[in-house]
């Protein structure tokens, strides 16, 4: 379950999400869907097309009475600007050859796409590999994440780099917060005041410190890229498998997270800082009382042990490069004339790293959804509960 396909160009008239099949009964509230979708058009840095786009999605088969049937949910969501690219982007015939685009951009998929399938126009690769797509998989994902929610499962996130400029990891804020971050109340409260940051920062010195540097390497011409952290919280344990490396849980996540564009690194815990420490340091020792059963003093494995959820948070950082797309265009190459010019450029942010945070949310609630649903089992979400519920009590009497 949570198979899922996009389809649609990024100056095309919608955007398009299918998911192959859901449990029936699952009750979904379209208002979630589009609060995910503005979550992700929000942030400091973000171009001029946030301003003309505001997705709303709209479901068209899968649902009855605010239900799911089982049966393949599709989703669109309109291209509000699409009036603006129709005599270039008609998907039928069109009333002029529009002017080819020949001048590929370093970073992009451009060049390596255009000789892969044997384009001469850039715009037949760049229109699909562009970040626009990820508004279908937003939606996707808050899909998954109602879905995760029935079973006391949240998905969250911070901005924790902005260019070399760095705040606290969800770690460190552990250490040094006044509150319990462990609690739920102040989790969520937490991470509800981010959406109010324009970096989804919740260092407000820091934060003013990352928008001057925005606005300086703009003003260049440049773009800038950033780190994001995933929390998960409320995982059960055993969810990925030690059995094959392709069912290993970091294996799954690593493999979608790694596809959003522009991401160019992940860690899992402690990540790379914990392959220069000793082992005492970095392995979470176990303890066990009666009443909670077995629990550990740190979390520097990031939730994940062997491949399977330990039960404690989920812990992912990404790193997203700078978009590729920059105002002081890099040295290129024509494709036809093959003399030397400047990059094509397209309208771009400057910096997307808040809206890429959305976008990880959404990716690992797809993956953590598909594995919930294949480790339950059952069509429906009372069987999957059901199912869910006599695994809690299994775990309780070990």
């Amino acid at each position: 379950m949570f198979e899922y396909l996009t389809a649609g160009e990024s100056h095309g008239p919608r955007l398009t999400a299918v998911i192959k099949s859901l449990p029936s009964g699952l009750e979904i509230e379209v208002d979630k869907i589009n609060k995910e979708l503005a979550r992700r058009q929000h942030g400091y840095g973000r171009g001029q097309r946030m301003e003309i786009e505001s997705d709303q999605v709209l479901i068209n088969s899968g649902l009855r009475n605010k239900k799911t049937l089982a049966s393949p949910l599709s989703m669109t969501i309109e291209n509000r600007d699409w009036k603006n690219w129709k005599k270039i982007m008609e998907p039928l015939q069109l009333e002029t050859e529009p002017q080819k685009l020949t001048n590929p951009r370093p970073g992009h998929a451009d060049l390596a796409g255009a000789l892969k399938y044997n384009q001469k126009d850039l715009r037949n690769i760049l229109e699909r590999a562009s970040a626009r797509e990820t508004a279908a998989r937003t939606a996707v994902g808050a899909i998954a994440k109602q879905f995760l929610a029935e079973f006391g499962i949240v998905v969250a996130s911070h901005v924790i780099q902005i260019g070399n400029l760095k705040s606290e990891s969800w770690s460190q804020l552990k250490q040094s917060a006044n509150f319990d971050l462990d609690s739920k109340v102040e989790f969520e409260n937490y991470f509800a005041q981010l959406d109010q940051s324009p970096l989804r920062c919740a260092n407000s010195e820091q934060t003013k410190a990352m928008q001057k540097l925005i606005d300086s390497w703009q003003a260049k011409g440049d773009s800038v890229g950033g780190v994001f952290e995933i929390i998960v919280r409320g995982l059960p344990v055993g969810l990925g498998s030690h059995v094959h490396w392709d069912l290993k849980l970091e294996s799954k996540l690593a493999a979608q997270l790694m596809a959003i564009q522009a991401i160019k690194g992940l860690e899992i815990g402690a990540g790379f800082e914990g392959a220069s420490q000793p082992g005492s340091l970095v392995h979470d020792q176990i303890y066990y009382q009666p009443k909670t059963g077995f629990y550990r003093g740190s979390n520097q494995a990031g939730g994940i042990e062997g491949g399977i959820s330990n039960g404690q948070n989920l812990l992912i950082k990404l790193a997203m490069k700078p978009i590729p797309t920059l105002a002081q265009a890099l040295a290129s190459v024509d494709m036809i004339s093959k003399k030397a010019v400047s990059a094509a450029k397209e309208r771009s942010d400057a910096c997307a790293v808040p809206a890429a945070s959305i976008v990880g949310e959404a990716v690992t609630a797809i993956v953590l959804a598909q594995l919930m649903t294949a480790k339950f089992g059952g069509d429906s979400l009372s069987e999957i509960k059901r199912n869910y519920q006599a695994y809690l009590k299994q775990l309780s009497e070990f």
